[in-house]
């Protein structure tokens, strides 16, 4: 983090409000050190949008709620868990991000994943602006029962604070079908109504969307065929790895095949799959989407293939790496593994996945970078295409809405490839995704007046 203080102008003054206003959050100070850093040639050159203390105003939540959360398990045991929500910035729309089901979040994390939900929002085109939430809950190994209590629970508080107008949540590492379901359920009893427009990831029958489960992943693979057209190259033959084995790899994975890649390896918590013939989509999607099992079972339906307890797919040759696991995974030691075994293409399909390091390695060696505000944006592109269909009252088909995300994906690629060219570097995608994501929002701040 000290090197973040060595950055000229608005990011260092910035970093060190930042640190003054949240010095138990420095994960957040340094996620956001990063992000002013990489705007410093835009404010140099249209230094309006430094104008009425924009710099100081993004960089504070508009709202952060934290709230108990009760509940009874099987046992007849009470717990009692921690809520969170985020509301970061509404300046081109009502709050939008996920919610998050894991044991390890914090306010910290939360800020952070809510800043970075604001550019990433903003890129799309569509009209939200950046939130993100949750609980500090594990909801694997715990039974539909336990959740459904759980959810109710969360929702008493939450639903205070969300509204198609005002917030409107989704899904996220531990919210599926499943939780969004009876969160959505209990949304519905406490307000009286059927308000489908308050939450997202719905089951397409009741409100819902087609592609929102693929999308994410099949964004990402929409945005690395973008930045390998930009260089005169195609999907056709590339190796591929993917990190993960949830919604977002698994369809990342079944895109990538689809448009003539190999997939190599996938992983989990408890290792990693190499398949030398190339993953078989309909057995990973079996053990995970319907077993809820590990990838240790991989091998039996296919004897050439190998698990390896505690491993990372790093270390496999390919052409394309992608993260889609969790922030964090991806660091120095597994940055130089890639570039070692010729990885020409990094994109990230996690929130936050590459370390700094990680990203320092892949410019020095001009590895191509997407980053997870740009690369992943399928997902909540696909949330706010729900939110239209749930405002007209139509329900629009798959083709439909894959066309409009393939769309998206294109148009936040060329945002970011335009921002990064007129900055000087047009390789740095991620400078890139930051510059065009922030003038967005900045400028309708500015619009709106200090409010």
């Amino acid at each position: 983090m000290d090197t973040l203080l060595k950055v000229p102008g608005h990011a260092r003054r910035i970093h060190e409000l930042i640190e003054r206003r949240w010095p138990a959050a420095r994960g957040y100070a340094a996620e956001a050190a990063g992000v002013l850093a990489s705007l410093e040639p835009l404010l140099a050159s249209s230094p309006e949008l430094a104008a009425d203390a924009v710099l100081e105003r993004i960089i504070e939540p508009e709202r952060v709620i934290m709230f108990q959360v009760p509940w009874r398990g099987d046992d007849g045991s009470v717990m009692v868990n921690r809520g969170y929500r985020v509301q970061f910035n509404s300046a081109l729309g009502p709050y939008k991000g996920g919610l998050r089901f894991h044991p390890d979040v914090g306010l910290d994390l939360f800020l952070s994943l809510a800043f970075e939900q604001t550019f990433k929002n903003s890129l799309t085109g569509l009209r939200m602006g950046g939130a993100k939430g949750g609980a500090d809950i594990d909801p694997k190994g715990r039974s539909d029962a336990e959740m459904a209590r759980f959810c109710t629970s969360f929702m008493t508080e939450l639903q205070r604070h969300i509204g198609e107008e005002t917030d409107v949540p989704a899904g996220d590492i531990g919210v599926g079908g499943r939780e969004i379901g009876y969160l959505f359920g209990a949304y519905k009893r406490i307000v009286g109504r059927f308000a489908p427009g308050a939450l997202t990831g719905k089951g397409p029958s009741w409100g819902g969307s087609f592609v929102r489960r693929e999308a994410t992943g099949y964004g990402l693979v929409y945005f690395v065929r973008e930045m390998l057209a930009g260089s005169g190259d195609t999907l056709e033959g590339k190796r591929a790895v993917v990190s993960g084995s949830g919604n977002v790899a698994i369809y990342a994975i079944e895109r990538l095949q689809q448009l003539g890649a190999s997939v190599m390896a996938c992983s989990d918590r408890g290792g990693a799959v190499i398949d030398p013939e190339g993953i078989d989509l309909g057995t990973l999607k079996r053990i995970k989407e319907r077993e809820r099992g590990s990838l240790a079972s991989y091998v039996r339906a296919r004897p050439g293939a190998r698990y390896q307890a505690g491993a990372t797919v790093w270390t496999q040759a390919c052409d394309i790496a992608l993260p889609c696991a969790t922030q964090g995974e991806l660091d120095l030691e597994d940055a130089r593994a890639l570039i070692a075994n010729g990885v020409g293409v990094v994109a990230e399909g996690a929130n936050l996945p590459c370390t700094a390091e990680a990203l320092r390695a892949f410019s020095e060696a001009g590895v191509a970078f997407g980053p997870g505000k740009a690369a992943n944006a399928g997902g909540v592109a696909t949330s706010g295409l729900e939110m239209q269909q749930d405002a007209s009252q139509e329900a629009w088909t798959f083709e439909d809405v894959d066309v409009r995300l393939q769309e998206i994906m294109a148009s936040i690629y060329r945002q970011a490839r335009a921002a990064a060219e007129r900055a000087g570097d047009p390789r740095d995608l991620a400078a890139g995704a930051n510059m065009a994501g922030f003038e967005r929002v900045a400028r309708a701040m500015l619009d709106q007046g200090v409010v």
